[in-house]
């Protein structure tokens, strides 16, 4: 008896440290309290063979979507290791859109085919990720390491959380000019639009600022991407504040950060490239899907309304 007794402490205890970890944790609460589905619909995501790396604007021959697919296995709930950096698509440059665009059957006001690959650099990378996106498409091959050296990172403090009598407060560095965090297994990791910048800045594209619908809108008439901040599925989330060592503040979110990149919209829907892909929050995650208006600028406002609209090559 006695033996039994401390065999179900040592599992109960083991089952203790287990929920320290928060994939595991993820994983029970699904289990037990199952989130309601994330508020997007599934598209079609066309594949063509991958081209040779190149820096040069890519000759527009495509139609559809590429994808152009990682050296490692899609991301998955535990933290990535190092991943090669894809090499870009044979991806037609954006260009204006004089009127309706049909897409599988779906008409949109305007649609860019975007470059993709399946699953981000490292778990907590999203936003570098969203920028490959855009700079495939446009016929730039860039690494994780390399954007990472046009950003910077302020390891002044690695981002942790203070709950407050006013709410959630992240410390970190100063995301407003870097990056902050460990991405491969801080889920607070995270930077903004302004400082991704420079990443844009440093391949030569100019990027700026895009902060309401209308904005999102002109930018993919005229044929630039939309590099943004969300949640993840654009589901729920729980404000929080950051602040850096100097005492400057962002609004932003806690636990399910992410960034995606705008491709297409329509009067009802957005259309979303995202690389996070299958995960143990949403294990059916596509890689592009349409998220309502509403649902979109509801996320999207948690985030600040932080993004950024990148205009293609010029001459492209």
């Amino acid at each position: 008896m006695r033996r039994l007794v401390l065999t179900g402490l040592i599992v109960l205890a083991a089952l203790a440290v287990a929920l320290l970890v928060p994939e595991v944790r993820s994983e029970v609460r699904a289990l037990i309290r199952p989130e309601p589905p994330a508020p997007i619909t599934p598209l079609a995501l066309a594949t063509v063979p991958p081209r040779p790396p190149t820096r040069a604007p890519a000759t527009p021959t495509a139609t559809t979507p590429p994808t152009a697919r990682a050296t490692a296995a899609a991301a998955t709930s535990s933290p990535a290791t190092a991943t090669p950096s894809p090499a870009p698509t044979d991806t037609p440059l954006p260009t204006p859109t004089p009127g309706p665009v049909v897409v599988n059957g779906r008409v949109y006001d305007a649609y860019i085919p975007a470059a993709s690959k399946e699953g981000q650099f490292y778990q907590y990378s999203c936003e570098f990720d969203a920028a490959w996106v855009i700079l495939a498409t446009y016929g730039i091959d860039a690494s994780f390491e390399e954007m990472l050296a046009a950003i910077g990172t302020d390891n002044r403090v690695e981002p942790y959380i203070e709950e407050t009598s006013q709410g959630f407060l992240i410390h970190g560095g100063d995301i407003a000019t870097s990056f902050s965090g460990d991405y491969t297994k801080n889920f607070l990791a995270r930077s903004t639009g302004a400082a991704f910048r420079k990443v844009f800045a440093h391949y030569g594209l100019e990027a700026g600022p895009v902060h309401d619908r209308a904005g999102i809108e002109a930018a993919l008439r005229r044929g630039a991407l939309v590099w943004m901040k969300t949640t993840v599925d654009f589901k729920p989330w729980r404000p929080a504040t950051w602040v850096t060592p100097e005492g400057a503040t962002f609004q932003t979110v806690l636990g399910n950060d992410h960034a995606v990149v705008v491709i297409g919209f329509n009067q009802d829907v957005v259309v979303i490239r995202d690389v996070l892909g299958p995960t143990s929050s949403n294990r059916q995650r596509p890689y592009e899907y349409e998220v309502s208006w509403e649902a979109f600028l509801a996320s999207w406002g948690a985030q600040a309304y932080d993004g950024l609209a990148v205009e293609p090559p010029a001459g492209g």
